[in-house]
């Protein structure tokens, strides 16, 4: 197949960032998708595409990229995408590339936390988990939130400057995360919503609605019919979060 191929599915977080930034830059590409909890990324033909068996993954001919930063950064550098996304100033550029290594293991992990306690506790373990544990995770999360405001958006319109960037866009992809798993966020974080608002127009109301459409019914369109071989694949993942 020619062309851009991209192996995504919109439940994660990190999938919908590259599906966002594809279609508002007007990226021509094949769309793959890979039912996660269908256990998609498990079969041997996805497993030729990434023996990590993750997602997303970018196939441009011969070529594969496999961790969602680095094909952000390859679309901007191959189609030349609007300046704002990731600056050619120095010091802009930086600002972005700052956030893109600080939220792996801050906004990422915790929406994750977040999401795999609070809504995948019911399916996989057929009970709520406990409101100590509960109460910890979205503690830890409400942190990392604190940091993005004062580090990060400080007082300008988006996290690097006065322009929508790549920051903005993975940042939120992770946050929403959070909303379907049914933690309000932005209530009470007015300077969060009103950036939140600031992101959904700059990047077109109807394709953030699309691009978030799953994750947002996630229990009623996915959850409910997890099989048994995967809940039992998921378990496991679930112990670690909940550590």
């Amino acid at each position: 197949m020619s062309g851009i191929v991209l192996y995504l599915d919109l439940l994660s977080q990190p999938s919908r960032a590259i599906y966002i930034f594809s279609k508002v830059n007007k990226i021509p590409f094949h769309y793959h998708e890979v039912q996660l909890f269908q256990g998609g990324h498990l079969t041997g033909e996805f497993e030729k595409v990434n023996p990590l068996r993750k997602v997303p993954v970018l196939k441009d001919g011969d070529f594969t990229l496999i961790e969602s930063t680095a094909i952000l950064l390859y679309l901007v550098n191959k189609y030349k995408t609007p300046d704002h996304w990731y600056p050619s100033d120095l010091q802009k550029r930086a600002r972005v590339d700052e956030y893109l290594a600080w939220q792996h293991t801050n906004t990422h992990h915790y929406s994750c936390r977040v999401f795999w306690v609070k809504c995948m506790t019911p399916v996989i373990f057929g009970h709520e988990v406990s409101p100590e544990k509960l109460q910890q995770v979205l503690a830890e999360f409400n942190a990392i939130m604190t940091q993005l405001e004062k580090l990060f958006l400080k007082d300008q319109l988006f996290l690097a400057g006065d322009e929508i960037s790549l920051a903005d866009l993975v940042a939120m992809a992770d946050i929403m995360q959070v909303i379907a798993s049914g933690v309000p966020i932005f209530e009470d974080r007015p300077k969060l919503g009103a950036w939140k608002q600031r992101v959904v127009d700059a990047l077109g109301s109807e394709l953030f609605k699309e691009a978030h459409e799953g994750i947002l019914n996630v229990k009623e369109q996915q959850l409910e019919s997890l099989s048994p071989e995967m809940k039992k694949i998921f378990k496991a993942k679930l112990l670690i979060f909940s550590q």
